[in-house]
């Protein structure tokens, strides 16, 4: 008994050092932010990066050839400026992934985020590169009185 007791306690000691360590490596590092750190873990564990309406207007702004990708059976009551419409949820998207540029830039949204996340990770698992999800949905770039399409 004492000696799985002193096992456990071990086991407890290497946890607590290693949080340790990771937490004084992440405040010390001179990298950016905590909210940079966490897109990067995101971005680790996704595949792809997600991002608020703000910084996803921008990266439209700033990448002309960007292609938003709206995956909802909603595309025809709006959608955000020059979107086309793969709806994931009847295959659109499988079937048009082939036929997309692995090397472009994506930006992913829909109207929830089950479905956007789906979308987006589909994109990643096909091997594509630059993938965006957009946080808040097509709601949260509404709410930011940001432009749409009928």
């Amino acid at each position: 008994m004492k000696r799985k007791y002193i096992k456990n306690l071990i086991v407890i000691l290497a946890v607590v050092a290693l949080s340790s360590f990771l937490f004084i490596s992440c405040s010390s590092s001179n990298t950016g932010s905590t909210e940079t750190m966490e897109e990067e873990m995101s971005t680790e564990a996704t595949g792809y990066m997600d991002v608020g309406p703000e910084e996803a207007k921008r990266l439209i702004e700033d990448n002309p050839d960007m292609i938003i990708i709206d995956v909802s059976p909603s595309y025809d009551n709006g959608h955000l400026p020059g979107a086309v419409n793969y709806y994931v949820g009847d295959g659109s998207l499988d079937e048009a992934i082939p036929d997309l540029d692995p090397g472009a830039k994506y930006l992913v949204y829909c109207h929830v985020d089950s479905a956007a996340i789906s979308g987006a990770q589909k994109l990643v698992d096909a091997g594509f590169k630059n993938v965006y999800r957009l946080e808040g949905n097509y709601s949260g770039w509404v709410e930011a009185g940001y432009p749409i399409e009928k």
